[in-house]
C-alpha cells in the first residue's frame, strides 16, 4: 500500500513563542501513523529454553508472545511526546518502549536518524513485534524485551532551559528499573540521552545496554569509525576482519576478491548479506554516519571506558536484506543500524547490577554537515582534517554556537593556517590551503575563548595486533582446574548462554572439591532462583562451612547474604537477620545486607531500627528505591510526617517516575498492572501493609495488556499478605476471588509468585487455578516433573483450560518421552479451542512419533492449519510429499509470509521442495518446458514468500537440476554454459554460528527437543 506521510505537529501556541525566543520547550501530542497492527498474543506460554536470540537466551516466558502481523495497514492514533530547540525536532513514542521515532536536522532539512513513516512490525523481537527507525533502547537484553510495549513518561523542564522526557519501566524479566531521559537543551544541537538502570531486586543481576540507532541508506552512506580502528568483529568475537578493508572472507564473503574498492564494509552498498561488525579497540570517544549525497550525518560521543560498544548491522544490500525492508517499511527504504553500547562492547556480553546498585550514565548524538566522516569528535565538535601532498583541508562543526572560535593548523610551534570564525551547528567551516609538511605532522585545534574545544593530528598507519577469537568452552571433564570450571560456568551464566549450561562445570568442580566455596555459592544462588530453597541452604552453608573453618570472620559476606535470602525466604527472619549482619561486616553488602535487615525490623514494627538501617543503606546505595520506601514508612510510622514529606519530595523532584514514592505520596499510579504488583510488594516489605493491599486489589481490576494477565496472581498476593497479616478470613475470599478471575495470558513468574502461589495450594490443595499456574512457573525454571505434577492435579480436580491441557503434553515429553497422553492431552486442548498451534504441534509431535505423512494430513484441517504460517507451511510438505502439487501452489502462490528475523529458509525450502517436485512430476508427463518452468520458479522464489536466498547461497541443486533438464531438451551448449557457472559445491554452512547467533526462529525443536 502507499504509506501517508508522517504529519509533525506545530509547537503550540505558548511554546512556539518561547521556541522562537530560542528555548527548549517539549510537548505532548498524539501522532496518526499508518499502523500494520500485530495479532492479539498467543494464549499459550512459550517455554523457549533452548531458542537462540542476539546470541544469548531467546527465553520470553513471562511475555505473551506474538507471531502475526496484520498483512494491511490502517491508520492509528499513537501517544506522541515531542521536543524541539532552534536546531533539532525528536519524537518519542511511549507507547513502543519510548524509542525516538524521529531526529530531524532543522538546519539541513534532514533526518539524521532513519524516519519510519508507517508503524510495520516485523517478527524480529524477542516476543515478536519489532519496528525499525528511530532509536531503540535495549536493556537488560537486546532487542528491549518491552519494545513494543509502554513506558510511563514524564516532562521536566529544567532551571537552564533544558527539557527532558524521562521514560520509566520494569523489565518484565526480573523487574529491574529502567529509565532514560531524552533531552534537549536550548543552546546546542544535542540529543542528550540520560540514563538510570536501577537493580531492585535482592539478587545480582545481569544486563546489557545498546542504544540502536537507524540511519537511512543507500549508495553513498557510509559509516566510520575512529581512525585507530583495525579490526573488528562478529557476535562474540567468533570471527575477525580488518577495518575498513576486509582481509579476508566475513559472513561467508570473500572481501578481498572482490576488488574496486568493494571490499571496504564501511560502505553499505559493499555488504550483501547480513552483517554485523562491532569495534575490538579504540583510544576514541565517537564513531557516526554520513550520507554524501545529502552532505549530513550524525555523530555518537560517549565516554569508551564505560561506553566501548561501537557496532553496525545492516540486513545487506542484497535481495535477501531487500525482502526484510519491505517488511519493515511501505516506502523508506533501507537503514543500517549504527549501534552504541555501555558497558558492553559485543553481543552477547552482560554486565553485573548488585543488589540496590543505579547505574547512570549519559550518550549523546548530534548532527554533522559537509564536511564528510570525522576524524575526531567530543561533545563540543567533530572535525576533519584530510593532507594530500602540498595541499591541506579542513573542516569544522560544532554542537553549539562559538563566537569569534580560533581554528588553527600548526607545524610543531608554527602555524600553518588560522582564522577566526563565529561558527553554528548546522553552518560547517570548510577550508583548504597549499602546504608542503606530512600528514602525520600537522595539528587541526579549535579554541573558543581561550579554552580548547577539540584538536586533531591524523595518526600514522600502524599495525595493531589482531585480537584473539573467542573459542567454544571444553567439555567440564576436560578442563583442567577447579578455577576454570568456576569461571567458565559463570560466563555462561551471566551471558545468559542458550545451549550450555553453566550447572556442569560447577557440579564438576564440586565433584573434585566438594568444599569448593565459589562452586557451592554458584550452585546456591542458582537453586535459590529456581526456588529450590532446601537445595540453595545446603549449598550456602557448605561454602560457609569451608570459609569458616578457620576465619569465623570471613572476608567475603557474599554466603551469609545468600543464606539469608534463603532465611528470608523460608520464614526463618530472625535467623534471616543474623546472615544479614554478618555479611554487612563487607562494606561489599553492607548496603543490600542493611536494606533486608531494615525491612525485616518495618514489618515487625522496629521502626527505629528500620530507620537506620534503611539509612545505612541509603549512604552506600543513594537510589535504591527500596531503601527509600523504608525510610518514608518509618518516618511516618515514627511520628515524623515532616521529616517524611520532604524526603518524599526530593525523591520524586529526583525522579518523577518512582513508582513507589508516587504511592507513597498518594498519587493514582499510570503504570502497567504488573508494576502495581511489584510497588505493593516492596510496600509490603517495607511495612505498609495497607497500602500495598489497596495496590492488589487495585491491580485484581485491571484489564489485560499485551504485557499479560495479571488478576489471578494479585489475588494470590492479596491473599498471602492477608494471611500474614492474620486476617485468614479475608484471605479465604481473596483466594476465592483469585481462582475465578479471568487467567489467559497470566503467566505468573519469580519468586515473590511462586511463594505466594504454593501459600494458595498450601491453604487449599485442591486449588486448581493455582496449580495451574504454579506448573507454568515451575516448567520455565525447569522444575519439568513438579510443574506436571501441579498440571495433573488441576486437571483431575476438573479445571478445563486448552493451556492447561497443551501444557501438560508439553511437560509428558519433557519428562518421558514419547506416551500416549500426550496426544490425548493435545486432542482435549483442541477439543476445547480449534487452535491452529495447538494442531501445528500435535502434529510435530506425531512427526516425532514416525507418523506418515498420509495420516498427518489427514488430522489436518485447512480452515484451521491456515492460520499461522508454520502451519500452512508444514501443511504443503505434507500436500507436496502426497502428490497433491497443485492444492500445495495454490496456498503458497497466494499467501504472503512472514518470516522470524534467523529463522528464514523455511518457507523458501517448502517452496523448493514444492517446484522440484512439479518439476519432476511435468518431466515424467513429457513436459520438458514445464519442467524447466518450475525449476526456473525455484530459483527464483516470488516476492510474497516473504524470504529470498542469502547472497553467498547458491542453488546448486536446483542449477544442476536445470542444467540436466536442457540436456533432455536438446539444448546442450546452454547446459553446458551453465554446469560451467555452478560452484563446484554449496559453501559449507557455518552451523555453529547459526545455532549460537541467529537461530531466532521458531523451529519444532523448540517445543519437542530431541530426547
Amino acid at each position: 500500500m502507499t504509506s501517508d506521510r508522517l504529519h509533525l505537529p506545530d509547537a503550540p501556541t505558548d511554546l512556539a513563542a518561547r521556541l522562537a525566543a530560542g528555548e527548549a520547550v517539549a510537548w505532548s501530542e498524539p501522532v496518526s501513523m499508518t499502523t500494520y497492527e500485530p495479532a492479539a498474543p498467543d494464549p499459550y506460554p512459550m517455554f523457549l529454553d533452548r531458542r537462540v536470540y542476539q546470541g544469548s537466551s531467546g527465553r520470553v516466558y513471562p511475555i505473551p508472545f506474538t507471531d502475526r502481523i496484520a498483512g494491511e495497514g490502517a491508520p492509528r492514533t499513537w501517544q506522541a511526546i515531542h521536543l524541539e530547540n532552534r536546531w533539532l525536532r525528536l519524537m518519542v513514542l511511549p507507547e513502543l518502549g519510548g524509542r525516538i521515532h524521529v531526529g530531524f536536522d532543522k538546519t539541513a532539512g534532514y533526518d539524521f536518524f532513519y524516519r519510519n513513516n508507517v508503524i510495520k512490525p516485523a517478527l524480529v523481537g524477542l516476543a515478536g513485534p519489532w519496528i525499525s527507525g528511530g532509536v531503540e533502547f535495549n536493556w537488560p537484553q537486546h532487542h528491549r524485551p518491552a519494545t513494543f510495549l509502554p513506558v510511563q513518561t514524564a516532562i521536566e523542564e529544567h532551571p537552564d532551559g533544558a527539557v527532558t522526557v524521562w521514560c520509566s519501566d520494569h523489565d518484565p524479566f526480573t523487574r529491574m528499573k529502567g529509565t532514560h531521559g531524552i533531552r534537549l537543551h536550548p543552546d546546542r544541537a544535542v540529543v542528550e540521552l540520560a540514563v538510570r538502570l536501577h537493580n531492585r531486586t535482592s539478587e545480582t543481576q545481569t544486563f546489557l545496554w545498546w542504544a540502536n540507532v537507524a540511519a537511512r541508506v543507500h549508495d553513498d552512506y557510509q559509516s566510520f569509525f575512529p581512525t585507530d580502528v583495525r579490526y573488528v568483529a562478529d557476535h562474540a568475537r567468533r570471527a575477525i576482519t580488518a577495518f575498513p578493508r576486509a582481509d579476508r572472507p566475513y559472513y561467508g564473503v570473500d572481501y578481498p576478491a572482490r576488488g574496486d574498492g568493494r571490499d571496504r564494509l564501511d560502505l553499505y552498498r559493499n555488504i550483501t548479506v547480513p552483517t554485523s561488525y562491532m569495534v575490538t579497540d579504540t583510544r576514541d570517544d565517537f564513531f557516526g554516519g554520513y550520507d554524501h549525497r545529502a552532505g549530513a550525518g550524525f555523530v555518537h560521543v560517549a565516554d569508551r571506558r564505560i561506553a566501548p560498544g561501537k557496532k553496525q548491522w545492516t540486513w545487506g544490500n542484497a535481495p535477501f536484506g531487500h525482502a526484510w525492508d519491505r517488511h519493515l517499511t511501505d516506502e523508506d527504504g533501507p537503514y543500517v543500524e549504527l549501534m552504541a553500547g555501555v558497558y558492553t562492547d559485543n553481543q552477547p556480553d552482560f554486565s553485573w547490577l548488585e543488589p540496590g546498585e543505579t547505574k547512570s550514565f549519559t550518550q549523546t548524538w548530534y548532527p554533522i554537515h559537509g564536511i564528510g566522516p570525522a576524524h575526531q569528535a567530543n561533545d563540543e565538535a567533530a572535525v576533519r582534517l584530510d593532507a594530500e601532498p602540498g595541499r591541506i583541508a579542513v573542516g569544522v562543526c560544532v554542537s553549539r554556537p562559538r563566537k569569534g572560535a580560533v581554528v588553527a593548523v600548526t607545524l610543531d610551534d608554527e602555524t600553518l593556517w588560522t582564522t577566526t570564525a563565529d561558527l553554528e551547528p548546522g553552518v560547517p567551516l570548510q577550508a583548504s590551503f597549499d602546504a608542503a609538511c606530512e600528514p602525520t605532522e600537522v595539528e587541526l585545534t579549535v579554541t573558543h575563548e581561550g579554552a580548547r574545544l577539540i584538536s586533531w593530528r591524523p595518526r600514522p598507519d600502524h599495525d595493531a595486533p589482531e585480537p584473539r577469537p573467542a573459542t567454544a568452552p571444553l567439555p567440564p571433564e576436560s578442563v583442567e582446574s577447579v578455577d576454570e570450571l568456576y569461571y567458565t560456568g559463570v560466563h555462561l551464566a551471566q551471558y545468559r548462554h542458550p545451549s550450555r549450561s553453566p550447572i556442569p562445570y560447577w557440579t564438576e568442580g564440586l565433584r573434585r572439591d566438594p568444599g569448593d566455596v565459589r562452586c557451592s555459592l554458584a550452585l546456591a544462588d542458582d537453586a535459590y532462583r529456581r526456588a529450590e530453597y532446601a537445595a540453595a541452604e545446603r549449598h550456602a552453608r557448605r561454602a560457609l562451612e569451608r570459609l569458616t573453618a578457620r576465619n569465623l570472620n570471613p572476608r567475603d559476606g557474599e554466603a551469609s547474604y545468600v543464606l539469608g535470602l534463603i532465611l528470608r525466604r523460608t520464614g526463618r527472619e530472625e535467623a534471616a537477620v543474623d546472615a544479614f549482619a554478618k555479611a554487612a561486616w563487607d562494606v561489599r553488602w553492607l548496603a543490600p545486607a542493611s536494606l533486608e535487615i531494615a525491612r525485616i525490623d518495618a514489618r515487625a514494627g522496629r521502626l527505629a531500627q528500620a530507620l537506620d538501617r534503611a539509612e545505612t543503606a541509603l549512604r552506600l546505595a543513594p537510589d535504591d528505591t527500596r531503601a527509600h520506601a523504608v525510610r518514608t514508612v518509618a518516618l511516618r510510622g515514627l511520628g515524623r510526617t515532616g521529616d517524611a514529606a520532604g524526603f518524599l519530595a526530593a525523591r520524586l523532584a529526583d525522579d518523577p517516575l518512582d513508582q513507589v514514592a508516587q504511592a507513597l505520596d498518594g498519587r493514582t499510579l499510570a503504570c502497567d498492572a504488573r508494576t502495581f504488583i511489584d510497588v505493593a510488594l516492596e510496600l509490603a516489605e517495607a511495612g505498609a501493609s495497607d497500602t500495598a493491599l489497596a495496590l492488589l486489589a487495585e491491580a485484581e481490576t485491571r484489564e489485560p495488556t499485551p504485557a499479560g494477565e495479571v488478576r489471578p496472581i494479585a489475588g494470590y498476593h492479596r491473599a498471602r499478605l492477608l494471611d500474614l497479616l492474620g486476617r485468614a478470613d479475608e484471605a479465604e475470599h481473596a483466594r476465592k476471588a483469585a481462582r475465578g478471575a479471568p487467567a489467559e495470558h497470566c503467566f505468573p513468574s519469580g519468586l515473590d509468585d511462586h511463594d505466594a502461589l504454593r501459600a494458595a495450594l498450601d491453604a487449599d490443595p485442591g486449588d486448581a487455578r493455582a496449580a495451574a499456574l504454579l506448573g507454568m512457573l515451575l516448567f520455565d525454571r525447569g522444575r519439568t516433573e513438579e510443574a506436571l505434577e501441579c498440571w495433573e492435579l488441576a486437571i483431575d480436580a476438573g479445571l478445563a483450560d486448552p493451556v492447561l491441557h497443551r501444557n501438560a503434553a508439553l511437560a509428558t515429553y519433557a519428562v518421558y518421552g514419547d506416551d500416549d497422553r500426550i496426544p490425548q492431552y493435545f486432542e482435549r486442548a483442541i477439543a476445547l479451542r480449534p487452535d491452529a498451534r495447538l494442531v501445528y504441534e500435535l502434529d510435530q509431535f506425531l512427526a516425532r512419533r514416525g507418523v506418515s505423512a498420509q495420516d498427518r494430513l489427514a488430522r489436518l484441517d485447512p480452515a484451521i492449519v491456515l492460520e499461522r504460517d508454520d502451519a500452512t507451511v508444514v501443511y504443503c510438505e505434507l500436500l507436496t510429499e502426497a502428490g497433491r502439487h497443485d492444492e500445495a501452489r495454490s496456498i503458497m502462490e497466494h499467501r504472503a509470509f512472514a518470516p522470524w528475523e534467523g529463522g528464514e529458509g523455511r518457507t523458501l525450502a517448502a517452496w523448493e521442495g514444492l517446484m522440484l517436485a512439479s518439476s519432476r512430476a511435468a518431466e515424467a508427463d513429457g513436459d520438458l518446458t514445464a519442467a524447466l518452468d518450475y525449476v526456473d520458479r525455484a530459483i527464483d522464489p516470488p516476492p510474497d514468500l516473504g524470504e529470498t536466498r542469502i547472497e553467498t547461497a547458491h542453488p546448486v541443486r536446483l542449477l544442476t537440476r536445470r542444467a540436466d533438464l536442457l540436456d533432455r531438451r536438446g539444448d546442450h551448449t546452454e547446459a553446458e554454459t551453465l554446469r560451467a557457472a555452478i560452484p563446484e559445491e554449496e559453501p559449507a554452512e557455518d552451523d555453529d554460528r547459526k545455532v549460537d547467533y541467529f537461530a531466532t526462529s521458531l523451529p519444532d525443536m523448540l517445543l519437542f527437543p530431541p530426547r
